[in-house]
């Protein structure tokens, strides 16, 4: 890999102490077993971390929360109009450095999708200057993001479908690689090389550097050939009236919700002001294109009454509509959880497919 810029290695049996090192001057954030599911969570000295499972849930929450604090509020005064007190507000604290130890390549790729949206690098013909989103950015620059690759690609694998693949490095800081004994830590920026530096960690030989090789030729070999997909966003564009197709293809969607949320790609949100008596907070929350409240208007109108309109949404919004603003990159990184989750089995590989063929058709 020409883009490694320094190579350490740690033992399994010495990982919990370099983590704890880590923890010192960072919050440390590393996948753990919850019941039947993996998760990504704070990680404390005794924490063990979950290598046996993939996580369940991306790691996007540990960047955009589900639920965040924007800023608290309160009326002071006791004015004679009640509507004339004056409004305090207190801004939520600043995010400190982070570490995220043993996300999927997959999910850091997903940070890149919502980079060029929140730093507003994708917006144009603003007259102040691009949109930006300051509480996500602050997070994304202060967090150093340490991908181990994956072993196996699992059937409902596909990032080789839109440019990723089980030990990309795309969005990472730090790739990690199980090898005999421990892991081979690579890195692939400046402020991974810099987080290598930290503790007493073994330099590595040629001997992991090439078992190391060797693990990702093996995960390459364990996905299915990739279509071509470059039809796609023009096919689903032309298909977007035809509502036979998507009702076709949302039949058994339940619009539980439950592709958005495990997607390492999707970032839009709610804003609601929680209040009690003269105080309050703004809150900032997960929102899914998939309920049908996420485009009911204030009067009563919605645009997108039946699931197979939100499902038609979803699917344009990362195989096309965020291509054409964003340099033809897919919203989209291949994880599969949406796939492997949904209680349907509703396939979006299926369906990107069944539209470039549907629009061939036309």
């Amino acid at each position: 890999m020409s883009d490694i810029v320094s190579q350490k290695f740690v033992s399994y049996d010495a990982l919990p102490d370099w983590l704890a090192e880590l923890g010192k001057s960072a919050a440390v954030y590393a996948p753990r077993r919850e019941g039947q599911a993996v998760v990504y969570r704070a990680w404390n000295q005794g924490d063990a971390v979950e290598f046996s499972q993939r996580p369940t849930e991306s790691a996007k929450q540990v960047l955009f929360p589900r639920s965040e604090e924007l800023f608290s509020f309160r009326k002071q005064g006791e004015p004679e109009n009640p509507g004339q007190r004056k409004l305090a507000l207190t801004e939520a604290a600043e995010p400190g450095p982070a570490v995220i130890f043993g996300l999927l390549s997959c999910d850091a790729r997903g940070f890149l999708i919502f980079d060029p949206v929140y730093s507003g690098s994708g917006t144009k013909d603003y007259k102040d200057g691009p949109a930006k989103d300051p509480y996500y950015l602050k997070r994304r620059d202060r967090t150093v993001l340490i991908v181990r690759a994956c072993k196996t690609a699992l059937r409902t694998c596909f990032c080789n479908w839109v440019g990723g693949g089980p030990a990309a490095t795309q969005g990472a800081d730090v790739l990690a690689t199980d090898v005999d004994g421990g892991l081979l830590l690579q890195a692939v920026t400046e402020r991974g090389k810099k987080l290598l530096e930290t503790g007493s960690l073994a330099d590595s030989t040629a001997e992991q550097v090439k078992a190391a090789e060797a693990a990702h030729q093996d995960a390459e070999k364990g996905l299915a050939p990739a279509p071509e997909l470059a039809k796609a966003p023009k096919a689903l564009l032309a298909l977007f009236d035809n509502m036979g197709f998507w009702q076709s293809q949302s039949a058994g969607c339940i619009s539980c919700g439950a592709c958005t949320y495990l997607c390492p790609t999707c970032y839009c949100f709610n804003i609601t002001d929680e209040s009690n008596g003269l105080a309050g907070t703004r809150l900032r929350t997960w929102d899914t294109c998939m309920s049908a409240l996420f485009t009911l208007e204030a009067s009563g109108h919605n645009p997108r009454t039946v699931k197979a309109a939100r499902l038609k949404n979803r699917v344009g919004h990362k195989y096309s509509y965020y291509p054409e603003l964003h340099e033809g990159r897919f919203a989209c990184t291949g994880c599969g959880r949406c796939i492997k989750s949904c209680p349907s089995s509703i396939d979006i590989r299926a369906i990107v497919q069944n539209a470039v063929k549907e629009a061939a058709n036309v």
